[in-house]
């Protein structure tokens, strides 16, 4: 077996023989990847900390949010670049740390990076703030006055490893509001987020100590607690579980921003069911399926479909498995544990159970088969499915039954992919968006969101900072000081 060893994080300040590795081992097809992580003390988190703090004070709150943009679009054109070392690097050993697909990953990752371009991030600050100077000076308040933003000392993230180079979202967020960043790698994609803190620190030898990358087990020990004691804000994605262990752990004076489970689902209105637009539908669908198995927050676990088109509900279905077939062929699903493989069976048999005789509710595809349809004749409550490609369309009436169906699931809403007339989409996205969704997509687009999005209907960058504000008052009564003034 062909193994590869690489060492994992980034830690500025702290010399490598002075840490302690522990090795997380990966397979796939015959190819090994050993990536050493580092486990600091708690003392050692300290110092890391406060290194960042320091660097980042003097090097990264003094340069504009531009010319921040300027280095992340420079870092990035260079992941964007197949014959770069890091990019080739990530095409290589990805694959077989997160075990999906070599092809998926490299096109998963090239959409991905493209929303992290110069044009797209300056989008990105501006949807969150009216005048993007208050993160550089003070600027006029429209009330009168001046106000600006500041980010944290120390921000502090809790990345997933579902899907990879997903810790690329929340530390760009921090480098646009200038906080220093330490992230806590996850266990299960433990490599991009450390291989960009370097291609960082390359392109801008600046930044090269504003931030770290580091790792520990679980909810971690006193190495967590050093870290957290120092963080103005953290940001969490993960599991509720594992959200709360985190919370738990935090000063009452820190901000927690947590991103838990989210549940997908799609609307097919029957002006979108003729004999052209259908299939070409149910390709989309199944590339959200597809993408990643299932593991973004974003996929979809339903899909509703209007009746009344010249394509019903059931063969839309059929439709969808065809597809997810042709997707297998060409980006196989990654191979499965024994629980979740116990997960999908069990899946399969509640819906196998239920099934009457001779209606028309239906399971497609069998155990043999990397992906599972499931076809209920009447609209369904949103639940979420066994993921790896599982998939459940629900046949109704009207476009009217979505919202009351998914809204018993408010805290666990996210992504709508709707494929609908333009009267429909607004109507429908009233009714969602009040019964807690936070986005809307075309479908085929559900997993891959634009830059510069509301995750979980929040703000990317606001969230981050506390705003300062000159009054006007404050102004008025410092005139009378001036030397101009008689």
């Amino acid at each position: 077996m062909n193994t590869v060893r690489v060492e994992a994080g980034y830690l500025p300040g702290l010399a490598a023989a002075d840490v302690q590795w522990q090795t997380l081992p990966f397979e796939q097809d015959g190819q090994r990847v050993d990536v050493a992580v580092p486990v600091l003390t708690a003392l050692q988190m300290q110092a890391l900390a406060e290194h960042v703090k320091r660097a980042s004070a003097q090097h990264l709150k003094t340069m504009t949010v531009s010319e921040i943009i300027a280095v992340i679009d420079r870092a990035i054109a260079r992941l964007l670049d197949p014959n770069d070392p890091y990019r080739r690097q990530a095409d290589a050993l990805l694959p077989i740390v997160s075990g999906y697909d070599a092809e998926m990953v490299r096109l998963g990752l090239t959409g991905f990076f493209k929303t992290f371009r110069a044009p797209q991030l300056h989008r990105f600050v501006a949807e969150d703030f009216a005048n993007p100077k208050v993160l550089d000076g003070f600027q006029p308040a429209a009330k009168g006055g001046a106000v600006r933003a500041y980010g944290p000392q120390l921000l502090a993230h809790s990345w997933a490893g579902n899907v990879p180079a997903l810790a690329l979202w929340s530390l760009v967020c921090g480098l646009l509001v200038k906080a220093g960043n330490i992230g806590k790698l996850p266990s299960a994609e433990p490599l991009f987020a450390g291989w960009f803190a370097r291609l960082l620190a390359e392109v801008h030898p600046p930044l090269a100590d504003c931030l770290a990358v580091v790792w520990w087990r679980g909810a971690g020990d006193e190495d967590a607690s050093a870290l957290y004691a120092q963080a103005d804000t953290v940001v969490a994605y993960g599991g509720n579980d594992a959200l709360h262990a985190i919370q738990r752990r935090l000063p009452v004076t820190a901000r927690f921003l947590a991103h838990g489970h989210k549940l997908g689902f799609g609307v097919v209105s029957a002006m979108a069911l003729d004999a052209q637009k259908a299939p070409a539908l149910a390709r989309r669908a199944a590339w959200d399926v597809m993408r990643y198995d299932q593991q973004g927050c974003y996929s979809p676990h339903v899909f509703y479909v209007q009746r009344g088109g010249p394509v019903s509900p059931r063969d839309f279905a059929g439709y969808l498995a065809g597809e997810l077939s042709n997707l297998q062929r060409r980006f196989p699903r990654r191979a499965l544990d024994l629980e979740e493989s116990a997960a999908v069976a069990k899946w399969r048999q509640s819906i196998e159970w239920t099934l009457p005789p001779g209606g028309a509710d239906a399971l497609i595809g069998d155990m043999e088969t990397a992906w599972s349809v499931a076809y209920v004749d009447e609209a369904a409550s949103l639940a979420p499915t066994a993921l790896q490609r599982s998939i459940t369309v629900a046949g109704i009436d009207a476009l009217d039954e979505v919202a009351p169906q998914v809204a018993a699931r408010r805290e666990f809403l996210q992504t709508a992919g709707v494929a609908a007339t333009p009267e429909e989409l607004y109507r429908l996205a009233e009714q969602l968006g009040a019964a807690g969704v936070t986005r809307v997509s075309a479908i085929g687009a559900m997993s891959v969101p634009e830059a510069g999005w509301h995750h979980d209907g929040r703000f990317n960058l606001l969230d981050l900072v506390r705003m300062t504000e000159i009054e006007q008052s404050a102004e008025a009564a410092a005139d009378p000081f001036a030397s101009y003034e008689p």
